[in-house]
C-alpha cells in the first residue's frame, strides 16, 4: 500500500530538554537527506538501519543551519508503521521544534493528521484496531494497572482470544457448508449439531468471560467517578484533600463554604478516581448555593460510586437519612468523619441504614482512616480478582458493546439448534457474530469507523 510522506511532532509543545519530528513514508529518508548534514558527509541513504546520528539540520537553498540535532534512521518494514522512519531529536522549545517541522514539510512532507502514524500500522498490517486503539490507552493511562491492561492489548492478548474465538466460528461454519452441500447424507445433519452446538457453547462461554472483566476494565481505563456527598460542614472537602494529598479544596467551620463542584483525578490502590467533591446538600435560602446544590444531586445521578460522609460528633439528622434513602440502590461506602470529637452518632442505627454497605471512620484532621477508605475502595471494585497483568481486561466502550452483540447472536445461533431449527438459519447467526468479532480487531470494519477512531489520536502518534 503506498502513501505519501507524513511528518508531525511526536512530544508535547512546550518547553523541554528534546523533543521529536518524526516522518513516515517511502520519501521519509531522501526528505531528511536533502536537509541533514552529517560531520562525515555521509548520506542518510549510505547509513544502515536503526541506528542514530549526530549532524546539524541546514536550509538547502541557504546552507544556513537551521538545528543542531540527533537522527534516528529506520528502514522498513521493521519499524512502527512498515514504512522507512526518521525521528529528528531537536532541542526542547516551541521555536527550535516548529522550525524542524517547517523544515521537513517545505522539503517534501506532509502535516499528518491526528493518529495517522498509528492508522498506517495498521493498514499496513502492523497492528489490528484492538491493538491501535490500546496505543491512545496507553498514553491516557492514569494508573500502573490501566498502563497494564493497555500493555497487554497492545500486545496482542485481546487479539489472539478474538481470533481463536473467530476460528473456532470459521470451523462451525465449514461443518455447515457441508450439511448444505451434501444434503443427501442423512447422518451429515446429525454429526452437524452436536459440533455446532460445542464450537458455539464455548465461543458464548468465553465471551462472557469477557464481559465479565468489562466493568473494571473500563474503570481502569476511564477512572471511576465518585462523588463526595454529605451535609455542608461533615468534611467533604477535607476528604477530598487528603486523597488528592493536596489543598485543593477550601475548608472552613462555616457551613455551605462549597459552593460549586470541585473535579480532581486521584489514583487510589491502582483504581483511578475521578473525586468529585460537591456543595453540601441541604434546603438553602441562599441563590448561589442553592444552584450549587442542585449540580449536586445532578452529578450523583451519574456516580459509579459514592463516598457519603457522617459528621461522627453529632447525632444523625433527617438530612442525613434522606441522603440514605437516595443513595439506596447505588454503590457507596459510608464515611464516619470527625472521630478525634466526642461521638454523637448511633452506629448501630447507621448500620442498620447502610444496609450492608461499607463503613469506615476517619479523623481527616488528624489524618486516620484514610488507608483504610482506599482500601474499601479498591477492594469494593477489584476484591477477589486477579491482577489486570494476569487477565484479559476490555476497557474498551467499542469493543464492549460489539461482545454484548455477538453473545446476542451466538445465544441465537443455539436456541435455533436446540429447536430444530434447519442448519442453514443456523448458519446466519453464526456468521454474523464471526462478523462482530471481525469489527473488534478491524477485519469486517467500515473505513468510516476507522477514520473516526483515529481522528480521536493525538497529533504525531
Amino acid at each position: 500500500m503506498d502513501f505519501d510522506t507524513i511528518a508531525a511532532i511526536s512530544t508535547p509543545m512546550g518547553e523541554g530538554a528534546i523533543a521529536i519530528v518524526r516522518l513516515s513514508g517511502d520519501e521519509a529518508i531522501a526528505i531528511a537527506n536533502k536537509v541533514f548534514q552529517s560531520p562525515n558527509h555521509k548520506t542518510l541513504m549510505e547509513q544502515p538501519t536503526h541506528t542514530i546520528h549526530y549532524g546539524h539540520l541546514i536550509e538547502p537553498t541557504t546552507d544556513e543551519v537551521v538545528e543542531e540535532v540527533m537522527l534516528s534512521l529506520m528502514k522498513a518494514p521493521k519499524t512502527f508503521t512498515r514504512e522507512d522512519v526518521v525521528e529528528i531529536n531537536c532541542h526542547g522549545g516551541l521555536t527550535s521544534v516548529n522550525r524542524v517541522l517547517q523544515l521537513v514539510l517545505k522539503n517534501g512532507a506532509r502535516l499528518a493528521e491526528p493518529g495517522e502514524f498509528t492508522k498506517r500500522a495498521f493498514l499496513n498490517g502492523r497492528i489490528d484496531l484492538s491493538q491501535a486503539e490500546a496505543v491512545m490507552d496507553l498514553i491516557r493511562a492514569k494508573t500502573d494497572r490501566a498502563m497494564n491492561v493497555a500493555l497487554n492489548q497492545m500486545d496482542g492478548k485481546l487479539s489472539r482470544l478474538i481470533q481463536n474465538l473467530r476460528q473456532a466460528l470459521l470451523e462451525t461454519l465449514a461443518q455447515v457448508e457441508v450439511n448444505i452441500d451434501y444434503p443427501e447424507y442423512d447422518d451429515v445433519e446429525e454429526m452437524t449439531i452436536p459440533v455446532l452446538l460445542e464450537k458455539c457453547g464455548w465461543v458464548k462461554d468465553e465471551i462472557e468471560k469477557l464481559l465479565q472483566t468489562s466493568s473494571q476494565g473500563k474503570i481502569l481505563r476511564e477512572g471511576l467517578s465518585t462523588v463526595i456527598i454529605g451535609r455542608p460542614n461533615v468534611g467533604k472537602s477535607s476528604l477530598l484533600n487528603s486523597l488528592v494529598q493536596e489543598n485543593k479544596a477550601i475548608v472552613t467551620d462555616i457551613a455551605g463554604t462549597t459552593r460549586d463542584i470541585i473535579e480532581e483525578y486521584v489514583n487510589v490502590r491502582g483504581v483511578p478516581l475521578r473525586l468529585v467533591d460537591t456543595a453540601g446538600i441541604r434546603e438553602t435560602e441562599d441563590i448561589v448555593e442553592r444552584i450549587g446544590v442542585e449540580r449536586s444531586r445532578q452529578v450523583l445521578k451519574e456516580a459509579d460510586l459514592i463516598l457519603f460522609v457522617l459528621n461522627g460528633a453529632e447525632p444523625l439528622t433527617n438530612e442525613d437519612r434522606l441522603l440514605f434513602e437516595t443513595i439506596q440502590n447505588m454503590n457507596y461506602i459510608v464515611v464516619i468523619n470527625k472521630t478525634d470529637l466526642p461521638q454523637q452518632l448511633n452506629k448501630q442505627t447507621v448500620e442498620e441504614l447502610a444496609l450492608g454497605q461499607r463503613i469506615v471512620a476517619t479523623s481527616l484532621l488528624e489524618e486516620q482512616g484514610v488507608i483504610d477508605l482506599e482500601e474499601a475502595i479498591a477492594s469494593l471494585f477489584f476484591e477477589g480478582q486477579v491482577e489486570a497483568g494476569d487477565m484479559t481486561y476490555v476497557s474498551n466502550a467499542r469493543h464492549i458493546a460489539l461482545l454484548h452483540q455477538a453473545k446476542a447472536t451466538i445465544e441465537d445461533a443455539l436456541f435455533a439448534a436446540n429447536s430444530g431449527v434447519p442448519v442453514d438459519m443456523i448458519q446466519i447467526d453464526v456468521t454474523r457474530t464471526w462478523e462482530i468479532l471481525g469489527e473488534i480487531i478491524g477485519d469486517t470494519v467500515e473505513e468510516s469507523l476507522i477514520n473516526q477512531l483515529f481522528s480521536q489520536f493525538c497529533l504525531g502518534k
